[in-house]
């Protein structure tokens, strides 16, 4: 799919992961790709806008409203309801000259807006974010990361990660983080279906390198969300998933002892960019 401006082609649906490539190392100027913070957050509010007539914005809020506000009517809602206190978003890309990014950052706002979470409670970070990307979020109201966490954030209160098509290793990270049947039940993703990556893969490699996506897939709690065609590639295959506490009671005891870190030492496309390590 073209990443500008002026041309959007509407792509299938993509093979894996789809993770923004890493910037290249000696980036030449282009006026053409110069912006400023004040035009970046005036073509995200129209992305917004734009949004709002779409049939499955409203039913995307709808659903997440439905499922993830206590206060909502859950009567045919097997799984109790926990409602996010805070946010985190990784792998935007970057929103001022990708199309796709720009408008998975107004659905962000607007899914903030609806789940009751202010926008100083969403960290967002990508390591490809510019100066002035940065500026228009933080006028937003974002906290703008400047560590690169590799996904791997603890958490201790129910906590949204908007994480639109990101590689397979920052979902893997995050469980790793927080492999306890009482951490995981805190976290809430919408972001890459976990059964779409393992249709994706070997399976020997899906256990072997992702072996928290692997472990928890078949306990977790993943729906759908909708899409329409005109947004098939920025939307596609995009889930709700939740770890409801009965569900992962229904794992081993032996699951959760001494998780070690995955290293990815035999991964030849991770998907993610990873943080300088020092000497």
């Amino acid at each position: 799919m073209a990443c500008n401006d002026d041309v959007w082609q509407i792509a299938g649906r993509r093979k894996g992961a789809a993770r923004r490539g890493k910037p290249p190392s000696n980036p030449k100027p282009d006026s053409s790709q110069i912006h400023d913070s004040k035009l970046d957050k005036q073509r995200i509010i129209n992305a917004m806008n734009d949004l709002r007539g779409e049939n499955f914005c409203l039913e995307w809020r709808d659903l997440l409203s439905e499922r993830l506000l206590s206060n909502a009517s859950a009567s045919s809602e097997k799984i109790k309801n926990v409602s996010p206190q805070q946010c985190v978003c990784y792998g935007l890309g970057n929103f001022a000259s990708c199309v796709s990014a720009r408008y998975q950052l107004a659905m962000l706002l607007l899914l903030l807006d609806t789940l009751q979470i202010p926008v100083g409670s969403c960290c967002v970070y990508d390591p490809v974010f510019s100066v002035s990307e940065c500026d228009a979020l933080r006028e937003f109201g974002f906290t703008v990361l400047t560590e690169n966490e590799e996904g791997k954030r603890a958490v201790c209160e129910p906590t949204l990660f908007y994480l639109m098509h990101c590689g397979k290793a920052l979902y893997n990270n995050l469980l790793w983080r927080n492999w306890s049947p009482r951490a995981l039940p805190n976290i809430i993703i919408i972001g890459n279906s976990f059964h779409g990556i393992q249709e994706r893969m070997l399976q020997r490699e899906f256990q072997g390198d992702y072996s928290f996506l692997s472990n928890v897939i078949s306990v977790c709690d993943e729906t759908s969300l909708p899409c329409s065609p005109r947004f098939l590639d920025v939307f596609n295959d995009t889930a709700l998933i939740r770890f409801p506490p009965e569900n992962l009671n229904k794992l081993e005891d032996t699951t959760w002892i001494e998780p070690l870190e995955p290293l990815y030492q035999h991964c030849k496309d991770l998907e993610i960019i990873q943080r300088k390590k020092c000497c």
